[in-house]
């Protein structure tokens, strides 16, 4: 990998790392799923003037737009209300043994000892953090960012399925359509909207706005993309085990946020099994002789 497309891919890994801490400062003062209402709006806004409709995808679209804009940011985002940004970002790394046993379910994929090993592993890792005094009177909260692990897995899937799209136009079109289901959902689920709207800082939630919809759904995605049609994917996707470190670095130091010994026991865990299953590469068949 070339030095500058190396430093846009660590550039990319720190907006997501940070990511967590920015998503702490906009619940604090919009609620969760209202917050997520406005980052797609945000997103549908300022991309859909410059994206082609991507026909004969819409149906897959928009059925994306529930399972991913609706169901995984609602509860990963009530979530962030109460868990700690670092903790927050290891127990997301789950997704990637969901989606390695779920690829392998839904598509045939090999999945071979060592992911298997690395899915047990991350699995443990995280059941270790869940025993950690803080967690252990906030399992629901924690429970929330499982679930909606997984359900960021099943979306990976119908990603697959849908064939490809243009990173922009999936984007642009995933804001239309799940900007109005979660401020259904906000009005639906959360209350005082007009109360805590009118107790906001308003610069603080404008900044979560903007770094949640154009530096992450935008910016980084359109780096992550080109990166992925430069590189094979297993020179790419290592960088994404630098997530949860960053996660709780800035956690620590942007927040302030103690780190314990079993997030770090859990944590260190969890991410040597993410990295099995994003390292290993399956030996190529042997071709028979000729």
């Amino acid at each position: 990998m070339k030095p500058l497309d190396l430093l846009l891919g660590v550039v990319v890994v720190l907006i997501w790392g940070v990511n967590f801490v920015v998503a702490k400062i906009g619940v604090a003062e919009i609620p969760p799923i209202l917050l997520m209402s406005m980052r797609f709006g945000v997103v549908a806004v300022l991309l859909l003037p410059f994206v082609r409709l991507p026909r004969g995808r819409m149906k897959g679209i928009a059925i994306l737009s529930f399972s991913l804009g609706t169901v995984h940011f609602s509860f990963m985002f009530t979530a962030m209300k109460t868990l700690d940004a670092g903790t927050a970002a290891i127990l997301t790394q789950i997704q990637v043994p969901f989606s390695t046993l779920l690829a392998a379910l839904v598509f045939g994929e090999r999945l071979g000892w060592v992911r298997a090993a690395g899915m047990g592993l991350a699995f443990a890792g995280v059941a270790i953090m869940l025993g950690e005094p803080r967690l252990t009177g906030n399992l629901l909260a924690a429970g929330f960012v499982i679930f909606a692990a997984f359900m960021w897995a099943v979306a990976n899937i119908q990603i697959k399925a849908l064939g490809p799209v243009d990173g922009f136009s999936l984007n642009a079109y995933l804001g239309l359509f799940a900007a109005p289901q979660l401020l259904g959902t906000s009005l639906l689920l959360e209350s005082d909207h007009r109360e805590a709207l009118a107790q906001a800082d308003w610069g603080a939630a404008l900044f979560a706005v903007f770094y949640l919809g154009v530096m992450v759904q935008i910016v980084s995605y359109a780096i992550w993309y080109r990166l992925l049609r430069l590189y094979p994917v297993y020179q790419v996707m290592p960088l994404t085990l630098l997530v949860p470190v960053l996660g709780v670095v800035s956690g620590i130091v942007l927040r302030g946020e103690i780190l314990t010994w079993p997030v770090v026991i859990g944590g260190a865990v969890t991410v040597a099994g993410v990295g099995l299953i994003t390292l290993w590469r399956p030996a190529s068949p042997a071709k028979p002789d000729t």
